[in-house]
């Protein structure tokens, strides 16, 4: 059975992800208080509806308590996304995502029972900071206010080493979670497994271990 979702608000953000969730199968209903944007998506969403999401009467008579999943991704109007969201939350939708302009939005927005705030803006901010202060850092992505998940590429430091040799979680702190191999991938490698130069390796911890890491081995 596919996988039904709403998304509200079609700008960047918001109509990519309707592209994606197309691409990937699902079933997907695209709604923007725009007539213009709406026409844009008329041929890629299953289904696309111009309408003001902040009306209750509106979301009944569109049927969106049936969706599994609801994605607000209204962009200027943070009026509008908050009220968009208390009203999905009334109505009774079980998961409910929402993209936050600032953290005051963000405070709102849990408060009235958003399941998933996302900041796409800072956190691909945050993503591009890292990759350019470090050649190493080939990717970032931040799980919460002081963890993230990093791709550090091998190099002839490291590479010839085992993964206990390297002790990284008693050292410093972080977790080697996989390891990208040409077109491989090694999830949760074994202690006795060899590193060799050109691998990524996808590691897990603090962001203040992460970076110690990385100076202490790349520098």
């Amino acid at each position: 059975m596919k996988k039904e979702f709403v998304v509200i608000g079609l700008g960047r953000f918001g109509g990519s992800i309707v592209s994606e969730l197309i691409e990937l199968g699902a079933d997907v209903m695209a709604i923007d208080i725009s007539p213009v944007k709406v026409d844009k998506y008329a041929n890629i969403a299953t289904q696309a509806v111009a309408a003001d999401t902040t009306d209750e009467a509106v979301l009944h008579s569109l049927g969106i308590r049936n969706f599994e999943h609801v994605i607000v991704a209204i962009g200027e109007n943070i009026q509008a996304s908050i009220l968009t969201t208390l009203m999905l939350k009334e109505i009774g939708v079980p998961k409910i995502t929402v993209k936050a302009q600032n953290a005051y939005h963000e405070k709102v927005l849990e408060k009235i029972g958003a399941d998933f705030v996302v900041h796409p803006e800072r956190d691909m901010g945050i993503r591009i900071a890292n990759n350019m202060v470090s050649n190493n850092i080939l990717d970032y992505l931040d799980l919460s206010d002081e963890h993230s998940i990093a791709e550090l590429k091998v190099n002839e430091f490291l590479a010839g080493h085992t993964i206990i040799k390297l002790d990284v979680r008693a050292k410093y702190g972080i977790n080697i979670v996989a390891i990208k191999r040409q077109n491989e991938i090694i999830v949760s490698p074994q202690a006795d497994e060899v590193i060799e130069e050109g691998d990524i390796l996808i590691v897990i911890g603090s962001d203040t271990d992460i970076h110690i890491f990385e100076k202490k081995l790349f520098h």
